[in-house]
């Protein structure tokens, strides 16, 4: 026996005088014979083998023209065959890596060439790693990934092949380019690997077209960030990643820019706003996105002038202009970093007031109207300033007083600007040839909603007084400046009075039938104090308006700081690694430590079927064992329970089905039908269940929206021999909720004020539990929901009889979702009272908003 030949254990004894079958003669009758020929030519197939015969062409005949009869006997011999045959050629190595050698398009073969000798796909790889940059897709692919395991598994190879990963890298193949990106880093630590593959990462972001794979390779982009040896290797990239701007989706620049501002240093922040401040000039077109990108902007440019001051005099006369944007958000943002600004940086505050006087006349909202008159009041400390806020406040009211002049206008003792006027009549011809005569009134009178009115006249024509409160305000506090820094008595006089002149106008218009709605009797009051202050002009009172409220700011600004600081803090707690941790060093590390390590294509993989593994948390309730559902009671026929596995928009059940009976049971189906936002995908195969056996059916539902949804159904089946009707055990109901679809999220103040305006869903959910402790019920129901509360730790400490905190969380789908807890405690019920209070929900969609409410009525009692 030849090494070649297979060791054979079993010897048949075989008639010598009978001449042995020849390979050609029972391929015919494998192929043409009949169920007794085939039979017989099968045994002696068989019998052959084990005495060591090669019959390697009857293999492919056999699955051909055996393998699909139903015979029994032929059945129970493909067993045996089966069992005997050689599964494998024992040169196979050698003729695939032949082959190889010859062949031109050898990617449909390397893979196996992989799989049955991996050192000689290695030697191969070797001798023409010269021109893996021009192989096919698939094949780079492949090699890709066998370079990851190779060096992962023996380091000792790193150097070999990290030089073809550097080439794949200008792959024409997206894909290929991607994997080789993520491999380059997991390989090498150097700083130019990361270089390379970040580069590599945002010249894919900006080539696909695809916004999913924009996202993708972007969060690939952040992780390589959060490793502090690698930031200082991407900063040099962050006007090559300023490119992915280009993009129209928002949420692919929110993420860039993000990005951007992490990596910034001093080094190529005055780049960075050369940039933005050109994206904020080209970004002028009346689009719902666009005014989102240009708040985006604005606040990332209110985040550099804050990180880097010397930046701040080239940024505020760019975002000045925003302040008469008709974009309320985006002006308020300017807003909020003008105050901030003005705070912070003293030599700036001429640039700031001698801007904002600018743009003063032209502001369209109301409240970045009122924003900037305090601004205006606090910080014009100048002759030259005060005088220019009286004429722009008289340049935005016109004539006063406001209802004298309105009242001769239409008396006619003032001749108005607008007046009508008859056209002369005009003779015209028709195409029927007859005459007719044409006259017109021709108007230069605009109509009411035409009207030209400057800003601060069209809020008090409006009925919006509030203002005329906060101009009052800011006339008195630039008066008192304005005597404490003139001597002369008559030019003291002459200001305060015209100061005077102005708040008597706005009160005697509000009290008038001409404006929309009325002043309020605390707007009049506000007025009248300021009159008073103005006349007496008392040193306690001048105290109270220049000193006092000035203080209101920096306090303001403080309380932001600290904000920002716990947020700080609160990454900070969750370390990474401990400070006892051991390290690792590659050189010293095992191979077989080696191969442990998570495979990152495994991960890929995993992620994309929605299998990632997490891990558990340490309450047992957390585990699988919480999301079995029993649908059958013990004593049924069939026991069924259901795993639930919720992965993005599907949900997998894992049926677990038992047979409790002694029959088998035939044609054992499971019926499901679904309410709410779901679908089933596909209907189970049926089954057969032998006495006592189990099986495992799974079943895939398609999530369409956020609303809770019900899953039912039943287990119908035939009892082998019967002859009665198909026999049905119903199933329990399996309830999804809200809980499954949404998740934590974060917002800012002004964001979360902008939808709970904006959204038209809203519910009210009054707080009936029998906890009594205020924070110990808000942690109850941030548990219940998976909501997370945006209120700070600080307004929420303390002990007091009542808490008010904001909700919010985002579904799978891109929904917000919004709650305001309030609650109170009635401490003169005793000290067991229960919580009292109610919780105010807002969503987009009704399905958010009902689902959400429905979900905190029903866990609001704890135990």
């Amino acid at each position: 026996m030849t090494a070649a030949e297979n060791v054979c254990y079993t010897l048949i004894n075989v008639p010598s005088d009978s001449e042995p079958p020849s390979e050609v003669s029972l391929k015919a009758d494998l192929e043409k014979g009949d169920i007794k020929a085939k039979t017989e030519a099968l045994k002696k197939i068989i019998i052959m083998i084990l005495n060591g015969e090669k019959l390697p062409g009857l293999l492919m005949t056999i699955i051909r023209f055996v393998l699909p009869l139903q015979d029994d006997t032929i059945k129970k011999l493909l067993l045996v065959f089966c069992e005997i045959v050689p599964k494998t050629i024992p040169d196979a190595p050698e003729l695939i890596h032949d082959f190889l050698v010859n062949e031109k398009d050898a990617s449909c073969k390397f893979m196996m060439l992989i799989h049955a000798d991996q050192d000689r796909a290695l030697d191969y790889l070797s001798t023409c790693i010269d021109q893996v940059h021009t192989f096919g897709d698939i094949l780079q692919l492949v090699i890709v990934e066998l370079i990851y395991k190779v060096c992962h598994a023996n380091p000792s190879e790193r150097a070999r092949f990290i030089r073809c990963i550097y080439n794949l890298l200008q792959s024409s193949s997206s894909a290929v380019k991607y994997e080789a990106a993520r491999t380059l880093v997991t390989l090498s630590s150097a700083p130019t690997a990361f270089k390379a593959a970040a580069q590599c990462y945002t010249d894919l972001i900006i080539k696909e077209s695809d916004n999913n794979v924009k996202l993708i390779v972007l969060d690939h982009l952040i992780e390589l960030k959060e490793h502090p040896t690698h930031e200082h290797a991407l900063q040099d990239l962050v006007m090559d990643i300023l490119r992915v701007l280009s993009t129209p989706d928002l949420e692919v620049r929110k993420k860039t820019l993000q990005l951007a501002l992490d990596l910034v240093s001093s080094r190529n922040v005055e780049e960075l706003v050369i940039v933005l401040k050109k994206e904020v000039k080209n970004n002028v077109s009346e689009h719902e996105d666009t005014d989102k990108y240009r708040q985006l902007l604005v606040r990332t440019l209110h985040s550099c002038s804050v990180r880097f001051p010397d930046m701040a005099a080239n940024v505020i006369p760019v975002l000045m202009e925003f302040l008469s944007d008709t974009n309320e958000a985006a002006a308020a943002d300017v807003l909020e970093f003008v105050w901030e600004a003005i705070q912070r940086f003293d030599n700036l505050r001429p640039l700031i007031i001698e801007k904002m006087l600018e743009v003063f006349h032209a502001i369209k909202t109301v409240k970045i109207y009122r924003g900037a008159l305090w601004i205006l009041g606090e910080y014009c400390s100048t002759k030259e300033a005060i005088q220019s806020v009286m004429t722009e406040v008289r340049r935005s009211l016109r004539e006063i007083p406001i209802v004298e002049n309105k009242i001769k206008k239409e008396t006619g003792e003032v001749k108005p600007e607008d007046e009508v006027t008859a056209a002369p009549a005009q003779k015209l011809v028709t195409e029927m040839g007859t005459c007719v005569t044409q006259s017109a009134l021709s108007s230069s009178r605009p109509s009411k909603k035409e009207e030209d009115r400057p800003p601060l006249r069209g809020f008090l024509m409006d009925g919006d007084f509030y203002v005329a409160a906060s101009l009052a305000s800011t006339l008195t506090k630039v008066a008192l400046h304005y005597v404490a820094i003139v001597q002369e008595k008559k030019k003291q006089n002459s200001f305060i009075a015209e100061a005077m002149l102005i708040m008597v106008t706005v009160l005697h218009l509000g009290k008038s039938s001409l404006p929309k709605k009325p002043i309020t009797d605390d707007d009049v009051d506000r007025i009248s104090l300021c009159l008073k202050v103005l006349s007496e002009c008392s040193p306690l009172m001048n105290d109270i308006f220049n000193k006092e409220c000035c203080k209101s700011l920096p306090h303001t600004v403080r309380l932001e700081e600290e904000k920002l600081s716990q947020r700080k803090e609160s990454k900070k707690r969750n370390v990474t690694v401990q400070a006892d941790d051991p390290i690792s060093f590659m050189q010293l590390t095992a191979k077989n430590e080696m191969t442990s390590k998570e495979d990152q294509f495994q991960l890929s993989l995993l992620a994309a079927m929605g299998n990632t593994q997490r891990k558990e948390a340490a309450d047992p309730l957390a585990s699988k064992l919480n999301k079995v559902t029993q649908l059958t009671g013990f004593s049924d026929p069939v026991y069924t329970e259901a795993y639930v596995h919720v992965s993005q928009y599907n949900i997998v059940l894992d049926v677990l089905v038992v047979n409790q009976t002694s029959d088998t049971l035939q044609n054992c189906t499971l019926e499901l039908a679904t309410l709410g936002g779901l679908k089933l995908v596909e209907k189970p195969s049926p089954l057969t269940l032998a006495s006592h056996d189990f099986a495992n059916i799974k079943a895939n539902v398609k999530v369409a929206s956020t609303e809770n949804g019900i899953i039912f159904g039943d287990i119908v089946y035939d009892v082998s021999g019967a002859a009665s009707d198909r026999n049905c055990v119903v199933l329990s109901d399996i309830y999804l909720g809200i809980i499954d679809c949404i998740q934590p999220a974060s917002c800012t103040d002004a964001e979360f004020r902008q939808m709970w305006a904006e959204f038209e869903w809203k519910t009210k959910v009054t707080v009936n539990t029998n906890i009594t402790d205020l924070n110990e019920y808000l942690q109850h129901i941030l548990k219940s929901t998976n909501m997370k509360c945006l209120t700070p730790e600080k307004a929420l400490s303390g002990i007091c009889g009542f808490m008010a905190a904001n909700l919010y969380a985002r579904s799978i789908f891109g929904e917000d979702a919004l709650a305001n807890v309030s609650i109170k405690k009635p401490i003169h019920l005793g000290p067991e009272a229960p919580v009292n209070g109610h919780i105010h929900i807002r969503a987009k969609s009704k399905a958010m908003a009902l689902s959400l409410s429905d979900k905190i009525n029903l866990s609001q009692k704890k135990g």
